[in-house]
C-alpha cells in the first residue's frame, strides 16, 4: 500500500532545474537520453519533500512504485534507442492523481473520513490511460470533501495551502493538484470541474486548468453517466503541457455513453488560430455579479495580449442569469444521487455545507427538476447563439483573488456580502451550464504577488480550437512567475 507524504531529502541544484522543466522539455531530455526516467522522478520525489510539508498539496505518496515504474520507463527507453520505437507519450512524466479519482494499489479517499483507508484493485479510466501513456503516478492530490467546494481541506487530511502565500487558498476542488504543479512537485495532474474545480484552482495558483467539453474525457465507471455536469481534465503550468495530457485522457469509451469521437491524439499539438478573432470580454459577465477591483485588473493583461495580437476586441456577453437556479438543481440532485448512501449510513460524517446540499436535493419535485433542464437548455442556446459571432468570451475564472484559508469560503466580494459556499463560484459554474470548454491562463497578479486567471470560453466542442488561442495568448503574455521559495505567510 503507498504511503502518506514522508520524503525528507532535500533537492539539488540540478534537481530545482529539472523540476522547473515543462513537461514537453522534459520528454525531450528522456527522448534523448540526457535525464532518466529514475533521475526525473528522485528529483521530484526530493521537491516534494521539501516543499510540500508546507503546502499539504499531496497526501498520499507511492515512492517505492514511482522509482519502481521509473526503472522499467529507463528499460524500455534503452530498448526503444535501439529499435527507433516510439516512446509513449508521457514515458517517464510523474504525474499526480486527484484523490477522488480511484487508483490501484494507492488510497483513494475523496477526502472523506468514511473512505479513509479504502484501497482498490483496480484504476478508473483516467488513470488507467494516463499509466498506458508512460505517466508515472507518484502520489495523489488534496480535495474538498467529495470534491464538493472550491476551497480544499477535510477532516482526513487538512487544508491545502496556496503556494504564492501560505495564508490563502489554494482554491478546489482541484486544490492540491493546481497547488503541487503551481511548486514544481509534479508537472502535471488530472482533476476534475463540476462548478470550477479546474478553473478555480489554477487562477488562485497561476497554472492552466481546462474543462474540456463534456464527454472528452470520459468518466468510467461513474455514478451517473448520461450526466454532463462534472468531467475530468488536465492541469498544467502551459497550454502545450496541458494539451499534452489531454492528448492522453480524451478519446472515446464505449463505456460511456456521452463520450466523443475524436481521437485523444488529435490535441497534442493545437495550432494557433489562422485568421484575426472577435473576441467578447465581460469582466462581470454582463453585470450579473460582483467581482473584486484585483480580479479585474489582473484579466487587463490577456485582453491587452487579444488586442495586440490583432484581435477584434469588445465588450459582450450572452444571458446566462437562468444557469443560477439550474446549476443549484442539478448539483444538489447529483450529490443527493451519487452521495445519498453514504450520508445515511454516517451522516456524521459530512460537513455541513454538503450535508445541506444533499437534502436540498432530496426535496426537489419532479417540477423543479424539470424546470432546471428546461433553463439550462435555454442557457446552451444563448452561448450557441453568442458564439455564432464570437470565437472567444473571455471573463474571470474566479470572482476574487485567494482568500484566507481558514475561512470556508470567502464571506464578501467587492464589499456585497456572499449568501452561501456557492455564490462565489458563479463566474465558473455559469460557464458550465453553457457546455463550452473552458480553460484558466494566468493572466495577471494582484499587488501583493497572487495570481488571477482569465477564463477563456470557445464554443461547444471546440477543444481543439480553445487550446490554439490559449496558446497564442499565452505567448503574448510575460512568463508566469514562480512562486518564491520560501513562500509568502500573510
Amino acid at each position: 500500500m503507498a504511503t502518506v507524504v514522508g520524503v525528507s531529502d532535500s533537492p539539488t541544484s540540478r534537481e530545482r532545474d529539472l523540476c522547473e522543466l515543462s513537461a514537453a522539455a522534459m520528454r525531450g531530455l528522456l527522448a534523448r537520453g540526457d535525464v532518466s526516467a529514475a533521475e526525473l522522478v528522485a528529483a521530484h520525489l526530493a521537491r516534494i519533500g521539501e516543499r510540500n510539508p508546507a503546502l499539504n498539496a499531496i497526501v498520499t505518496l507511492a515512492p517505492e512504485r514511482a522509482l519502481a515504474e521509473a526503472a522499467a520507463a529507463d528499460a524500455m527507453a534503452a530498448g526503444a534507442r535501439l529499435t527507433g520505437e516510439p516512446l509513449p507519450p508521457l514515458h517517464g512524466l510523474p504525474v499526480l492523481i486527484k484523490d477522488t479519482h480511484l487508483t490501484a494499489g494507492i488510497r483513494s479517499t475523496s477526502g472523506s473520513r468514511i473512505y479513509a483507508d479504502r484501497v482498490l484493485d483496480a484504476d478508473e479510466l483516467i488513470v488507467a490511460r494516463i499509466r498506458a501513456a508512460g505517466g508515472i503516478v507518484v502520489g495523489k492530490s488534496n480535495v474538498p470533501e467529495f470534491g464538493a467546494g472550491s476551497h480544499t481541506f477535510n477532516e482526513v487530511f487538512g487544508i491545502t495551502v496556496n503556494p504564492y502565500d501560505l495564508s490563502r487558498s489554494a482554491g478546489g476542488s482541484s486544490g492540491g493538484a493546481a497547488a503541487a504543479v503551481a511548486a514544481g512537485l509534479a508537472p502535471l495532474a488530472d482533476g476534475s470541474d463540476m462548478g470550477g474545480s479546474l478553473r478555480n484552482p489554477a487562477s488562485f495558483c497561476a497554472v492552466v486548468g481546462l474543462r474540456p467539453t463534456p464527454g472528452r474525457v470520459p468518466a468510467v465507471p461513474a455514478g451517473l453517466p448520461f450526466s454532463t455536469l462534472g468531467t475530468q481534465g488536465p492541469i498544467g503550468r502551459s497550454v502545450a503541457d496541458v494539451a499534452l495530457l489531454l492528448s492522453v485522457i480524451a478519446g472515446p469509451d464505449e463505456r460511456s455513453p456521452i463520450s466523443l469521437a475524436d481521437p485523444g491524439g488529435s490535441f497534442a499539438a493545437p495550432s494557433p488560430p489562422a485568421r484575426p478573432l472577435r473576441v467578447a470580454v465581460a469582466t462581470d459577465l454582463g453585470g450579473a455579479m460582483p467581482v473584486e477591483a484585483e480580479v479585474v485588473r489582473g484579466l487587463r493583461p490577456a485582453v491587452d495580449a487579444a488586442a495586440r495580437l490583432g484581435w477584434r476586441v469588445e465588450e459582450a456577453c450572452p444571458d446566462l442569469s437562468a444557469a443560477e437556479e439550474s446549476f443549484r438543481t442539478l448539483r444538489a440532485l447529483q450529490f443527493a444521487t451519487t452521495l445519498g448512501a453514504d450520508y445515511d449510513k454516517q451522516p456524521e460524517l459530512f460537513k455541513a455545507t454538503l450535508a445541506d446540499n444533499i437534502e436540498r436535493g432530496r426535496a426537489l419535485t419532479p417540477a423543479a427538476i424539470g424546470r432546471a433542464e428546461r433553463l439550462r437548455g435555454e442557457v446552451y442556446l444563448r452561448a450557441v447563439e453568442f458564439f455564432a459571432e464570437f470565437d472567444l468570451l473571455i471573463c474571470p475564472a474566479a470572482q476574487v483573488v485567494p482568500f484566507d484559508a481558514r475561512l470556508e469560503y470567502p464571506q464578501a466580494i467587492a464589499g456585497e456580502p456572499v449568501g452561501d459556499y456557492l455564490s462565489w463560484m458563479r463566474a465558473a459554474y455559469w460557464i458550465t451550464m453553457t457546455g463550452c470548454p473552458a480553460l484558466s491562463l494566468p493572466s495577471g497578479y494582484t499587488a501583493e504577488g497572487l495570481p488571477v486567471g482569465a477564463q477563456l470560453v470557445a464554443r461547444p466542442r471546440a477543444d481543439r480550437a480553445l487550446l490554439g488561442i490559449a496558446a497564442a495568448l499565452e505567448g503574448a503574455l510575460p512568463a508566469r512567475r514562480w512562486p518564491r521559495w520560501p513562500p509568502r505567510l500573510g
